[in-house]
């Protein structure tokens, strides 16, 4: 049995990368509700809140592998993110499962190069503050003997059930609807994006590996570009002309002051004015880089793009 905490992008594409596999999952919710297209049969939904170790040990009887994805809305994570990790730490650890971790880059700030494993964390902003203090836990508990775990991590990421993304909805629903994509920051630099799916596949390729365990990994994803020519795939795909339209960096600001989300998102602004580059060399070379190449998984993206707005 493996559980799946969190029915967002990446939670569902954990499942998804678990039906493949044949492996029978409890997809776990504070709500006990996801929508989950296919293997109906191989999934169990159960109600658990992630911050309550008593709910996440019931969750998790039986389990192999525990999955970590849960999140909450950007501008709470100071305040629901710890308590989340510290519950599921403690309801993983009690039934003897091993726990994987889906994180974000967030933790390291700014970097004058690509983003490699061994950087240290140097956020400057409370949400990155914060998603240095989840993993540092995670791998305190890990060293203590608590709980074994290991962090997967992957930068802004796209594919089905994706919205809430700088590549989400933004970007893909005016493709197909012959409008302008909004664009933050400066789309001539280079952006890694990461394919929801193979964030999905490197993720339960390391609850399965031994060697993994108590190590931070940097998911695969395709070649960087930038994020220009990304979307001009995008369009192609679409069969549109790119059109877009790039949202100034102070109209963030502005909206901050009455807009949380946007507050947050102001704390990574680093990620779009300077090139971010991600290197994955470190699971490459443990695992092997398996990725779906940019126009193939943009593919993938349109097509449950239009099962949403029926084109």
């Amino acid at each position: 049995m493996h559980v799946v905490f969190g029915a967002g992008p990446l939670g569902l594409a954990v499942v998804r990368e678990l039906l493949t596999r044949r492996r029978p999952v409890r997809l776990a919710t504070r709500t006990g509700r996801a929508i989950v297209s296919a293997g109906l049969d191989m999934v169990t939904m159960v109600t658990a809140d992630a911050s309550d170790p008593t709910a996440v040990r019931r969750a998790c009887q039986g389990a192999a592998v525990a999955y970590h994805c849960a999140n909450a809305p950007y501008h709470l994570w100071p305040a629901r993110l710890p308590a989340m990790m510290a519950g599921i730490i403690d309801g993983v650890a009690s039934v003897g499962a091993r726990l994987v971790y889906g994180d974000n880059l967030y933790m390291y700030g700014r970097s004058a190069g690509p983003l490699t494993e061994d950087l240290p964390y140097r956020a400057a902003g409370p949400n990155g503050r914060t998603r240095a203090v989840v993993a540092t836990t995670l791998m305190d508990a890990h060293a203590a003997g608590k709980v074994r775990a290991v962090i997967g991590r992957g930068s802004d990421f796209f594919g089905p059930h994706v919205r809430q993304s700088t590549v989400g909805e933004r970007v893909f629903i005016p493709a197909l609807t012959r409008r302008a994509a909004q664009v933050l920051g400066d789309p001539a630099l280079p952006h890694t994006y990461t394919f929801i799916d193979d964030f999905a596949r490197a993720l339960v390729t390391l609850g399965e590996r031994d060697e993994a365990l108590g190590g931070v990994w940097h998911v695969p994803s395709a070649e960087t570009s930038t994020t220009h020519a990304f979307l001009e795939v995008v369009f192609e795909e679409a069969g549109a002309l790119l059109k877009m339209a790039v949202l100034p960096e102070w109209t963030i600001g502005l909206l901050g002051v009455v807009v949380p989300t946007m507050r947050a998102l102001a704390e990574q602004r680093y990620q779009r004015v300077e090139p971010f580059v991600v290197d994955h060399g470190k699971y490459g070379r443990a695992f092997g880089a398996i990725v779906t190449r940019h126009r193939d998984a943009i593919r993938q993206t349109l097509e449950w793009y239009r099962t949403q707005i029926g084109r």
